[in-house]
């Protein structure tokens, strides 16, 4: 997300494809039912590093375990992801426990550097994938766009994969319209590679940008959304292989005041059988502490694959469809940042369990939540 806005605004105010898979078939719609939440208390410490900025959560079935990835750009702490284990107890989150830290490390096998002080070497983690297969990690970087008057950095957004250790093993070949360039064309800054997902056999990946790339449109405002891409990666050749046009829900409530900043964009993804996601999105507008958190089914199967096309401005365009499952505001409970979502365990009463996770955006007014709910 924004983070470098989100958190100046907060303070004028005050988000994996499994081993276990849904029951449902590809032409059901799955029902959402929230059960409980958990939190991380505000920096927590694990193995001398602050707990914070979990941008996603993967769960491996095999071996009971969850995976977080931070978003620290080695500001707080070495750019990592985290392991941990989630109790549950009648079907309810007990409680966390983290298990590892591991610190990724760049193709040269070193540290990422601290953004603040060699951005260029610096790295912008936001979303990771376990693959049992391979027993590796799949992890995207933002990369970054800053236009300033004196101080200009450009660095491409990443899809990579590491070991379990966090050296670095590959990366994907991402097409060029993800290239970041100074002038106003490809990804906007902060609204890259903001998902990541399997399909069932691991041979596709998924990913999408958060926000529409300039050339697609313009980004989503109370009043209108905003069209972004999904990626399609085939996983052994590492290859762009198509990408669908998606339409983002207008922001969801008015800033205030009313110049503020506000933002909807997709912040992940889940995949949920063939052709279809399960789509996060996230509003947030300045004035509001919490956020809209919305979930989707998407189908593309009926979708125009985009790949060759410049801008979804073209009219023959198809987009993907659609259908709204869940807005976490009709639950009555306090939503903040979410970044992450993983199918669980099946649960005690052989439902399917769905988990969600928050990014605190490493701020004393925001919190790390652990949303469970089951799927009907």
């Amino acid at each position: 997300m924004r983070k470098l806005l989100f958190l100046a605004f907060l303070q004028l105010a005050f988000i994996s494809c499994s081993s276990v898979k849904p029951t449902e078939t590809a032409n059901g719609s799955p029902t959402l039912h929230f059960i409980n939440s958990t939190e991380v208390p505000f920096n927590q410490e694990f193995k001398n590093t602050v707990i914070g900025g979990l941008s996603s959560i993967d769960y491996d079935a095999k071996n009971d375990l969850y995976y977080f990835i931070s978003d620290d750009r080695s500001i707080y702490n070495d750019a990592r992801f985290y392991t941990a284990k989630i109790h549950l107890d009648s079907d309810t989150i007990k409680n966390i426990t983290f298990e590892n830290v591991v610190t990724l490390k760049n193709e040269a096998g070193a540290k990422y550097s601290n953004w603040e002080t060699k951005p260029s070497q610096s790295i912008d983690p936001e979303e990771m994938r376990y693959n049992p297969k391979t027993k590796s990690v799949v992890w995207s970087s933002e990369g970054a766009r800053v236009i300033a008057k004196d101080f200009v950095v450009l660095q491409n957004p990443s899809l990579q994969t590491a070991d379990l250790n966090g050296n670095f093993v590959n990366d994907f070949s991402l097409p060029t319209n993800l290239n970041m360039q100074k002038e106003e064309k490809g990804p906007r800054s902060n609204g890259v590679l903001e998902g990541i997902t399997f399909n069932k056999d691991y041979s596709k990946v998924y990913t999408n940008v958060e926000e529409p790339l300039y050339e697609d449109d313009t980004e989503a405002t109370t009043t209108k959304g905003g069209m972004i891409r999904l990626f399609e990666f085939d996983t052994k050749s590492r290859k762009n292989t198509a990408q669908y046009g998606y339409l983002l829900d207008p922001i969801a409530h008015e800033p205030n005041p009313h110049t503020g900043f506000a933002v909807n964009g997709i912040s992940s993804i889940q995949y949920y059988s063939k052709n279809q996601l399960l789509i996060v999105e996230r509003s947030y507008s300045t004035g509001k502490q919490a956020c809209t958190i919305k979930v989707y089914l998407c189908d593309f199967t009926k979708a125009t694959n985009v790949k060759d096309i410049a801008s979804l401005q073209n009219q023959g365009i198809q987009l993907a469809s659609k259908k709204l499952l869940l807005n976490m505001d009709d639950l009555e409970i306090f939503t903040d940042n979410i970044e992450g979502i993983t199918f669980g365990p099946k649960l005690a009463n052989g439902k399917q369990s769905l988990l969600f996770v928050s990014d605190n955006n490493f701020s004393d007014k925001q919190k790390t939540q652990i949303l469970l709910f089951e799927v009907e």
